[in-house]
């Protein structure tokens, strides 16, 4: 799998890269250092997905080591190829190269069935009745210890021959199960006789009908780990008290390797729901626009909304890597897109709500001018077309001739102000309708003013943005706020995280104006419309009409 938009090696350190730098100088690792990203092909992945993403494969990076793309489809009832397709391009995106061909640990279900076997000929795993709601009532809780299955005490061979029923289809879903027998007494509910295997009659993506039988995640993830070599399998704390289990396995199995897990603090934002059964929510129940709405925190809407790869790849960089559980403030994602596309991003002019303005002493049909495509960086020019008739934002205009300098930098009748890359215009008189509002400035140009400075009586007050309005472009404008207006949206246990919805997150202008350089816009390049915001261009354009995502304001108006 080839990426040529790859993730720059990053220099960042974390305690994680200390442990690896330790197992090299100790010897303890001798070869290669191979990490995994190991998704569930249930929902598209995230924000809190990207941090592991980066931090997996910029590890294997950094250490000249590789990183495994592996699904962990171990749960087809929920699984399906839109999932696996949507993961591998997020991964791509963000400019990260997996090693060899995409891993699944349906892949590994031959194997891990063997061992299956071979956990109850070691007397380590049994056939259990219970059903679900009596499984968990044996099991106990943190108070309580737990009580063994009637059946643990099986035979070898009777457990053999029941599994090899469960395995043929000749038992209903929930009529048993295999468990492996540790303690169920132990204080980690993890060790309590955990499950194995489920009987589940459905298809598979991957498999199709072979299997009625599927293995659990616990189950299955470190022997996929030991089966690919995984020298350090990192994953997010919440899995810190599996890691018993997942040892237990690996020492009571006759598995090729024995990989070490090591927990992280996961990502958590205000503002802010990463739950997958929450975001498929908002998309079944139309809340939002599908997974890539652009309001939502997933990848793919993140990308949508004209927020880089780059921008998020130094977000989890500033977020680090600790062991320490907290809530960061989206205000630092939106801080990281804002530094990267006022960076990056190129110029342009839009013009909301517009304003008529006439040139009375320019008296030809067009004159094509260049502008910068940014003020710094060499990207280039562009060409627009400076016409007797242009369009100015309605707000950037006062007939209150009494407004000072200081404080109306735009036009006012009677003064000059210098139009984005073009003439210095003053203006002369307004024309008015019916109701008294004003619906054209007859304005004239200073000559010799492009690309100059004029005479100091001619000194304008300052720079406002235009489009021609003979040649401009129609466009839409999608302006979106965040998705949820209280910071915690889970707060509240008596309510829905729904209930927190922010009614205004989405803004539609249907009509705006656009100067013609960007007739030949791609979708997913980005601009900076000046004094408007950062946006980028959607999938729903076409030779019609251009459609803008709005990625972030040019400024952050929520900060306290």
């Amino acid at each position: 799998m080839k990426n040529d938009n790859s993730a720059p090696v990053s220099t960042a350190t974390n305690f994680i890269h200390q442990i690896i730098e330790d197992d090299i100088n100790t010897g303890k690792v001798a070869g290669q250092i191979v990490t995994r990203f190991p998704p569930e092909p249930n929902g598209y992945l995230h924000i809190g997905h990207a941090k592991s993403i980066c931090l997996n494969f910029s590890t294997a990076q950094k250490y000249q080591g590789v990183c495994n793309l592996r699904f962990d489809d171990t749960n087809p009832e929920k699984e399906n190829q839109e999932y696996i397709d949507s993961i591998k391009s997020d991964i791509e995106w963000l400019g990260f190269n997996w090693n060899e061909e995409v891993k699944f640990t349906s892949g590994y279900f031959d194997q891990l069935h063997q061992w299956a076997v071979y956990l109850i000929e070691q007397g380590k795993a049994y056939v259990c009745d219970l059903n679900a709601d009596q499984a968990k009532d044996y099991r106990g809780d943190f108070t309580t210890p737990g009580r063994n299955s009637p059946t643990r005490d099986r035979s070898v061979e009777e457990n053999l021959a029941l599994f090899e029923k469960m395995r043929a289809g000749e038992f209903e879903e929930g009529q048993c199960s295999l468990r492996a027998k540790i303690d169920m007494q132990s204080s980690n509910m993890n060790l309590r006789d955990p499950l194995l295997y489920r009987i589940l009659k459905v298809e598979h993506h991957q498999t199709g009908d072979k299997w009625c039988i599927y293995p659990t995640y616990d189950y299955a993830h470190g022997q996929s780990d030991a089966i690919e070599g995984i020298t350090h399998s990192i994953c997010t704390l919440e899995f810190e008290g599996h890691r018993p289990l997942y040892e237990w396995f690996l020492e009571n199995l006759p598995v090729p390797a024995t990989p070490h897990q090591y927990e992280f603090s996961r990502l958590e934002l205000n503002y802010t729901v990463t739950s997958k059964r929450k975001l498929k929510q908002l998309v079944d129940q139309k809340i939002v626009n599908g997974w890539d709405d652009p309001r939502m925190p997933t990848i793919s809407g993140m990308r949508r909304r004209g927020f880089t790869a780059a921008a998020i790849r130094k977000f989890c960089e500033m977020v680090g890597v600790t062991r320490s559980n907290g809530v960061v403030d989206v205000g630092m994602l939106e801080s990281a897109v804002r530094d990267d596309l006022e960076q990056n991003g190129k110029r342009a002019m839009c013009v909301i709500n517009p304003l008529k303005i006439t040139i009375s002493n320019f008296d030809e049909v067009s004159q094509m001018l260049s502008l910068p495509s940014h003020p710094k960086l060499d990207m280039g020019e562009r060409e627009i077309a400076f016409t007797k008739n242009i369009l100015i934002e309605k707000e950037d205009f006062s007939e209150d001739t009494t407004l000072g300098r200081k404080k109306f930098k735009r036009l006012v009748i009677g003064d000059y102000v210098r139009l984005r890359g073009a003439y210095v215009i003053k203006a002369e008189q307004v024309v008015k309708d019916d109701q008294g509002e004003v619906i054209e400035v007859i304005a004239s140009l200073v000559p010799g003013t492009v690309g100059a400075n004029p005479d100091p009586e001619f000194k304008p007050r300052g720079v406002i943005h235009w489009v021609s309005a003979e040649h401009a472009l129609p466009c839409e404008l999608r302006i979106y706020d965040r998705l949820f207006n209280d910071e915690n949206p889970d707060k509240d246990k008596q309510k829905s995280f729904t209930d927190f919805i922010n009614p205004n997150s989405l803004q539609v202008i249907e009509q705006a104006w656009v100067e013609q350089s960007l007739k030949s816009a791609k979708h997913e390049e980005g601009f900076q419309f000046e004094r408007t915001g950062y946006f980028v261009v959607d999938k729903d354009s076409s030779d019609e009409k251009l459609v803008f995502n709005q990625a972030i304001a040019l400024r952050d108006s929520k900060s306290k």
